[in-house]
């Protein structure tokens, strides 16, 4: 009881004046006042309110939502790359390749065991809780090289993290995605990691069907003799054609770039950068 009494105390003095830039004080004041055995969060007051105000001074990192889209990014199964290993990845413990294991998603897949419907659930309910609205979602599928996944794996993952946005089962990934266009929380969005050698014109006829809309590349660098010394497993060329492949088939492109490779230097990437802007 003391801590409702806590929470309502604190939400009565937040009417009484604008409380944004002492609120931790306020928290702190009503948790020695009411005798609790911790300090009050900002998660257990947004459960008592839906005053649009109160939300507002309350809400972490607002800018995560400042456009109206909540990301939620989840992480595939571990598995090794289809070309081997780059000699620069990290490849954590029980990780997916090239995650170190210790990233945000990461921590959230492992607790949840990859599980692609309570990956997404939990994140969700983590953006409610600190007061983010998530009736739109871009959905980030990490993990590596997802297309080179089994295609009924791919069919799956993103089967169930539709049916988290929907609170409703389906049986096929159709009637997810038609469940999903009036369903309360709605992905608006979907990304892909992958890499060019594994986006070709197959890679993007799945991914389209799937709903994609961003494809972030793992380009790494724009020389093919750093690619060989690094063993990435791919040339310039597949760049290239990747890259006018999802232009070509409208989908959104982010490049991965990594500088300070073996056998680059500040100048050398500095002329890549120039020219992955410039070259068209």
């Amino acid at each position: 009881m003391s801590m409702n009494e806590a929470i309502q105390y604190i939400i009565e003095k937040i009417k009484e004046k604008n409380y944004k830039v002492e609120i931790q004080r306020l928290k702190l004041e009503a948790s020695r006042k009411y005798n609790l055995d911790r300090v009050i969060r900002n998660s257990d007051i947004l459960k008592f309110t839906d005053d649009p105000h109160i939300i507002e001074i309350l809400r972490k990192k607002p800018m995560r939502t400042l456009s109206g889209i909540a990301v939620v990014a989840v992480m595939t199964r571990p598995k090794p790359c289809p070309h081997g290993r780059c000699t620069y990845c990290p490849k954590g413990e029980n990780a997916s390749q090239s995650y170190t294991g210790k990233e945000p998603a990461s921590l959230r897949a492992i607790q949840n065991e990859f599980d692609p419907y309570k990956q997404t659930l939990q994140r969700l309910e983590q953006l409610k809780r600190i007061g983010h609205p998530v009736d739109k979602i871009e959905l980030i599928v990490m993990g590596g090289t997802f297309p080179s996944e089994c295609l009924d794996y791919q069919e799956y993952f993103v089967k169930r993290c539709l049916d988290a946005m929907n609170s409703e089962d389906s049986l096929i990934l159709e009637e997810a995605q038609k469940k999903n266009e009036k369903s309360k929380i709605r992905c608006i969005g979907m990304t892909f990691e992958t890499r060019p050698d594994w986006c070709k014109e197959p890679h993007i006829s799945r991914m389209l069907d799937f709903g994609v809309t961003r494809v972030e590349l793992g380009v790494q660098n724009i020389y093919d003799f750093i690619y060989k010394r690094v063993e990435r497993g791919h040339t310039v060329r597949d760049v290239v054609e990747s890259t006018q492949l999802l232009k070509d088939s409208g989908l959104k492109i982010n490049y991965h770039l990594m500088p300070g490779l073996p056998g680059s230097n500040i100048e050398r990437d500095i002329r890549a950068f120039k020219n992955i802007f410039k070259d068209e």
